[in-house]
């Protein structure tokens, strides 16, 4: 069974029901179903059309949906019109899925949820961790969001900011290597500059291909994460950084700055300094002040700590640690490193340790695990 086919056109079917008028949430319930019964039938008897039998499997299902619930007695109208067996036009529908999710009655916050959820097929744990929530609360957060859209005709698309938002966290949790969904959120950030001029839009294009190209060293050959500052630049995708920078240089000049363009002038930064020792954390700081009043983020706070540390010696970073919460994620691994570049090994250690039980993933745990035991090699010598 071929879970990437079906993970690919997952966007495709539901949209197709969408447009056909079943209400979203039924809808997703359908197209799941349709995979279910996919991955029961197909090893035994693959279709020739794999998107034309999800879509008529899942439209069925819909409709049998519909019949069973009282409140939906009104759509029983459409049976007549189910779609027979046979191809379906390729069509991406993923876009304008994601513009529908985003829909009026919904807060942005639970568009987001919700996109993610079903379209751009996070579980509700990253999703979670996304948003810096316990799973429980955020696993309730969908089911509002849910009840919400049932039986709302999807023809009112939500607004661009939380598009972005969603393609930016969907980017983000490919880049993690979690679920490999970067590209796939660069493709469609790439659709969405194309139809509309917008200079966030354009900021989030830079800010992925900027990150995008330094993906193939951020893990050693055995899985492990590899810094920042210890990665092979000449292994850089200089077309991806030529092209983001060129395009961060024409959104800037229109002078409509937003939290996406000032996140990738920093990684423009990083992406321009031939070393780590030549990386200007001057003009970083200066632009994560603006990062941090444009979006108020405790997140980007902590990472201004860092370049702080990097700018004017780690003293200065940990004064503006000192300010912020150390519940924080990745609160103690900052810490941990600025400790480390102060001298204070002991306590580096131990924080690195603390930060490690607290990592998100396993390749950051091995990492920070692996820096706690460098340190207390060395205090050992």
């Amino acid at each position: 069974m071929n879970e990437v086919l079906l993970r690919s056109l997952t966007p495709s079917v539901l949209g197709v029901l969408v447009r056909r008028g079943a209400d979203f949430a039924t809808a997703e319930d359908a197209v799941q179903d349709a995979l279910v019964e996919a991955i029961r039938v197909w090893p035994a008897d693959p279709p020739r059309d794999p998107k034309g039998w999800l879509v008529t499997v899942a439209w069925r299902r819909f409709l049998d949906a519909a019949r069973a619930d009282a409140a939906r007695r009104r759509r029983e109208d459409l049976v007549d019109e189910e779609p027979s067996p046979g191809p379906v036009p390729a069509v991406d529908d993923t876009l304008q899925l994601y513009f529908l999710c985003a829909h009026p009655s919904l807060t942005p916050s639970s568009a987001v949820a919700l996109t993610l959820r079903a379209v751009g097929g996070l579980t509700t744990r990253q999703i979670a961790q996304a948003y810096l929530v316990p799973e429980a609360t955020m696993a309730q957060r969908i089911s509002r969001a849910k009840r919400t859209v049932s039986g709302v005709r999807f023809d009112q698309p939500g607004d661009v900011a939380t598009v972005l938002r969603v393609l930016y966290l969907v980017f983000n949790e490919g880049y993690s290597g979690d679920v490999d969904l970067a590209a796939e959120a660069i493709r469609l950030t790439r659709q969405l500059a194309a139809a509309i001029d917008h200079p966030e839009v354009a900021g989030l294009l830079a800010l992925m291909l900027l990150h995008h190209a330094r993906r193939a060293t951020r893990t050693a050959p055995d899985g492990s994460l590899v810094p920042l500052a210890e990665q092979d630049r000449r292994r850089w995708d200089t077309t991806s950084i030529a092209e983001g920078v060129e395009i961060l240089q024409a959104v800037l000049a229109r002078d409509r700055l937003g939290e996406f363009q000032a996140q990738a002038a920093i990684a423009a930064l990083h992406a321009d300094a031939p070393t780590a020792g030549e990386t200007d954390w001057v003009q970083i700081v200066e632009w994560y002040d603006e990062l941090a009043r444009l979006t108020d983020s405790p997140v980007v706070r902590l990472n201004r700590a860092v370049a702080v540390g990097e700018a004017d010696g780690p003293r200065a970073g940990l004064a503006a640690l000192a300010a912020l919460d150390d519940s924080l994620p990745r609160y103690a691994a900052v810490a941990a490193y600025l400790h480390e570049r102060d001298g204070d090994l002991a306590t580096a250690a131990r924080l690195y340790v603390e930060a490690a039980r607290k990592a998100p993933n396993l390749a950051e745990r091995d990492h920070l695990t692996r820096q706690a035991a460098r340190l207390n090699a060395r205090r050992s010598r």
